[in-house]
């Protein structure tokens, strides 16, 4: 097993398994993973074993602390700099569900992102996804300002300790 972050060669198969893990309406294109993957490679962490992409976790860097529809499709909103990673993408190649990808490539974005100085994560899930981000330290902060996709979210965010 290797987590490596993305390049331009792994859009295709990013963008099938995005397309095959949310609905039409959430998932993000194959050009939007690619500006994903041109701007901020760093923040796009991808499990591969025996040459496939098991799945993968994108997200921004900002000093914003709220994410906002408007970052799913403008890279601009990305400071290197900033405080808080922002995650978009927490996907699983269904081929592969179940056997704790997920988890697995989340405790590497977030053992990087504490490493880099960060403050911390946010992201935003459906109802049925709180109980899972709670476990690696996750706070459920209600719902989202986010309406991606015309669905409801949840904001959550774990801090990193100082």
């Amino acid at each position: 097993m290797l987590i490596r972050h993305a390049t331009i060669n792994d859009v295709p198969e990013l963008a099938r398994i995005e397309g095959a893990s949310y609905p039409a309406t959430e998932a993000a294109s194959e050009e939007r993973i690619r500006s994903r993957v041109a701007v901020y490679p760093d923040y796009f962490w991808l499990m591969e074993e025996s040459g496939s992409t098991k799945g993968f976790i994108c997200g921004l860097v900002s000093d914003q602390e709220i994410l906002v529809d408007d970052m799913f499709a403008d890279t601009s909103f990305h400071n290197p700099d900033g405080k808080w990673l922002l995650l978009f993408s927490v996907v699983t190649d269904p081929a592969f569900r179940h056997q704790k990808v997920a988890s697995r490539i989340m405790e590497k974005v977030l053992e990087d992102t504490k490493k880099r100085g960060k403050t911390g994560v946010i992201l935003t899930c459906k109802d049925k996804l709180r109980d899972f981000y709670s476990r690696f330290g996750f706070v459920d902060e209600g719902v989202s300002v986010s309406t991606h996709g015309g669905d409801k979210w949840y904001q959550m965010r774990l801090v990193f300790p100082r």
